[in-house]
């Protein structure tokens, strides 16, 4: 009797691909920094003597060159090799961290030179970004790939839970240059893990700049289910951010115990993203582009119940399902996209995505900001959960997104 061996398990078989562990590994020694990261640039700025306009000044230099800088990111990550660009950006960021981490320890930082290294990081990222969306696809097998982004987010995550409250005891023990100088420690391991990748260029028809960002943005255009989910995405993180981000500390504050109540609603959208990972490897839908529609309008709940003033008990709730429909809505985006969108186009096809997703947020914290001087908080807050809901209907009602489904034979 001759015996069939059961093929592996989806995490048992990606393990085995030497480039796909070289990568997660890469990931899981970033985000041991990165973790870390926004709580030692806040006390960066405050150790130097700057309040909440300086640290905005800084927050915004980083985010601004993702949006400037994404498009051109895209463009090389279609014409050059993913693995080196990965390389090149995350040893610009551990040199803009590093010279950070020296200015803050030698105390000659200011909000302009912790701004400037801000940009550097920002810049770097912008370039990360499209190449790490391409790069998967080209390591993995295509029937693999939701199990793979699944398993590359789970150890992001899970450091989130953790990195935090570690990240608090270093800078208080030691000052934010330590956390700093180890986020940059970990973007050079990363790099030199990402080098030995060793991915080929993708194969493009010859051409100039322009006429690549054209043929993108035609390519772009031409995937009514890419677009309309991109300009929809523009709407409903705008409004998550500005309810989640801005005003739900304030509501917190009104309504709650303030910081120890907000902590504890951080700590649950965490758990939720952490949750919502470990669904993804074991879950896999065929509709994918309707799961992530879906999934991603859960994001409405924590905002609709901190504006109708529940017991937290019940927030804590809403925000654990709001993380765990995130986290399914990115795994089950990124996997449509990847098994939708040739190799050649990747980049491009995410940068566009990406800069549509980030251009409304600073009008986003300003509009809301401007609403509560007028209205409550609790009735700006239900607004951004009145928002989301009607994106999330509005996008239910394009028919491509029900045609954007799992690859059959790819399955």
């Amino acid at each position: 009797m001759k015996i069939v061996d059961e093929p592996p398990k989806p995490i048992r078989a990606l393990l085995r691909i030497a480039t796909f562990r070289r990568f997660a590994a890469a990931n899981l020694i970033s985000a041991t920094g990165s973790a870390m990261a926004p709580l030692a640039l806040a006390y960066a700025v405050i150790e130097q003597g700057g309040g909440a306009g300086s640290l905005g000044v800084v927050l915004a230099t980083n985010t601004v060159p993702t949006i400037v800088f994404l498009l051109a990111g895209g463009l090389f990550a279609d014409r050059l090799s993913r693995s080196l660009l990965l390389f090149a950006g995350n040893l610009l960021a551990a040199g803009a961290q590093g010279a950070l981490a020296v200015t803050v320890a030698t105390g000659h930082a200011t909000t302009v030179s912790i701004a400037a290294c801000g940009f550097v990081s920002g810049t770097a990222a912008s370039f990360v970004v499209p190449a790490a969306q391409g790069a998967v696809a080209q390591i993995v097998p295509a029937q693999h790939l939701q199990q793979a982004n699944a398993l590359l987010r789970l150890p992001g995550n899970a450091v989130k839970v953790l990195g935090p409250v570690v990240g608090g005891v270093l800078v208080a023990a030691g000052g934010a240059a330590w956390a700093l100088a180890w986020d940059a420690v970990t973007f050079a391991v990363a790099a030199v893990l990402l080098l030995g990748l060793r991915l080929d260029a993708p194969l493009v028809a010859p051409g100039g700049v322009l006429s690549d960002l054209r043929a993108g943005w035609a390519g772009f255009w031409s995937r009514t289910w890419l677009w309309t989910y991109t300009a929809v995405g523009t709407v409903l993180v705008a409004a998550w951010l500005a309810g989640f981000q801005l005003l739900g500390p304030l509501v917190a504050a009104e309504q709650y115990a303030g910081a120890r109540d907000w902590g504890l609603i951080q700590a649950a959208f965490t758990c939720g993203l952490l949750v919502g990972t470990l669904v993804c490897l074991h879950w896999k839908p065929y509709r994918l582009l309707t799961v992530a529609v879906v999934a991603a309008g859960a994001l409405a709940l924590p905002l609709a119940a901190m504006a109708c003033t529940v017991p937290l008990p019940l927030i804590l709730s809403a925000t654990a399902l709001a993380g765990v429909g995130l986290d399914v809505a990115i795994v089950a985006w990124a996997t449509a996209f990847q098994q939708r969108v040739p190799q050649a186009e990747q980049g491009r096809m995410s940068a566009f995505n990406g800069v549509g997703e980030r251009l409304a947020i600073p009008m986003g914290y300003l509009i809301a900001a401007l609403a509560a001087h007028s209205w409550s908080s609790q009735a700006v807050l239900l607004a951004c959960a009145g928002i989301i809901a009607a994106a999330t209907v509005l996008n239910l009602c394009v028919p491509d997104v029900y045609r954007i489904n799992r690859l059959t034979e790819q399955a």
